[in-house]
């Protein structure tokens, strides 16, 4: 049983080693909020909240999250006993959407938790695996520019590659990484930069043979996609459109995609993640944990849900040294021979380096 005594906000700002463009924006330096749960006993679990800085991505952004958490989320958690992390969702109801917000909250009830417990996050959530394989983004760039980043990329060992592409910026952006890499496992992420009049310049990129076309079309769509998946010998994984475990759902229905991209802060939390899960892997449905910038803590939650049977493909899971100079725990994330080890210390199984979090922490507030 959880009883929170107090939680502790931090806004950071961390400065990427190398700018990440897609479609819509650039991301420089990351702002993210981490949250801190503490019990009576003084143990503390860690979440951290995705949102961006403006709200490209979704509606959400790092100072409509400090805000619900502040005002609605917080108060709602503390000083009552909490039997186990499932029931979090539940005190959340009331408050509409704001995903990311939750998942946050609810990430460090699951740390703390598990932490009480004796348990691994990864074993807690029904992990089975030692190790899950490490995939890596590559943002949008000049051709040339790109080919290198993938060179490097493959080097370290990743087993998949995800490129960033919009029109104008595509057909022949893709034929000249297969010409380099003819056998690379390859998908490509549109950011909704497409529409269904671009039907003919999306089926040119069947020839490619990539794992999947992720998010092509509007980013509250799953109808059009639908249609679209109609016409594409390529997969269409979802991201975006797909924040509840019932989108999901929807979107199988209708054969709206095919593989299905799971963000824990875009779905509101672990808890609904795993939902998702159970239901891909029942229905038979290729599932990857995706990225969003994050700092350690947030990958480490990631590492632990990606450690599921269902995860079948290689998530946005990356070394911390892939965007940081410094990470906010320690051991930072490694990867080695394109794997990750999963660990199996309590909780998240890393220690925030508060040391580096002093150095990076724009605000702090505590709440009891």
């Amino acid at each position: 049983m959880v009883i929170l005594r107090q939680v502790t906000l931090y806004h950071v700002r961390m400065t990427l080693k190398t700018p990440f463009s897609n479609s819509l924006t650039t991301v420089t330096d990351r702002e993210l909020i981490l949250a801190e749960a503490e019990d009576e006993e003084g143990r503390s679990g860690w979440g951290e909240c995705v949102a961006f800085s403006s709200p490209w991505y979704t509606e959400e952004t790092i100072g409509t999250a400090w805000h619900v958490m502040k005002d609605f989320l917080i108060p709602r958690l503390l000083h009552t006993p909490l039997l186990h992390p499932g029931e979090v969702p539940k005190r959340f109801r009331s408050v509409r959407r704001h995903p990311m917000a939750k998942a946050a909250l609810e990430g460090a009830v699951w740390d703390l938790w598990c932490k009480e417990q004796g348990l691994s996050l990864a074993s807690a959530l029904g992990g089975t695996r030692d190790w899950i394989e490490a995939g890596v983004a590559v943002g949008a760039a000049d051709p040339d520019t790109m080919l290198e980043t993938i060179r490097q990329r493959v080097e370290e060992g990743y087993r998949r590659v995800k490129v960033k592409v919009k029109p104008g910026a595509d057909v022949e952006v893709l034929e000249r990484i297969r010409e380099a890499f003819p056998e690379l496992p390859l998908m490509v992420d549109a950011n909704s930069a497409y529409t269904l009049n671009d039907l003919e310049q999306l089926k040119r990129m069947d020839k490619f043979h990539l794992l999947m076309i992720e998010q092509p079309l509007s980013a509250d769509d799953i109808v059009d996609h639908a249609r679209l998946q109609a016409e594409l010998a390529t997969p269409i994984c979802l991201d975006e459109s797909l924040q509840s475990f019932d989108d999901v759902r929807k979107a199988l229905e209708l054969d709206s995609c095919r593989v299905v991209n799971v963000k824990v802060g875009r779905v509101g939390g672990l808890t609904e993640a795993k939902r998702i899960h159970d239901l891909c892997q029942r229905k038979g449905i290729p599932l990857w944990c995706g990225g969003m910038l994050e700092s350690g803590i947030a990958r480490a939650h990631n590492i632990a849900l990606a450690s599921l049977e269902g995860f079948n493909l290689p998530g946005d899971i990356s070394a911390s040294n892939r965007y940081w100079e410094r990470d906010l725990i320690r051991p930072e994330v490694t990867v080695e021979a394109g794997q990750i080890p999963v660990p199996d210390g309590p909780g998240i199984g890393f220690e925030v380096d508060r040391e580096q979090l002093r150095a990076v922490c724009r605000v702090r507030q505590v709440f009891t």
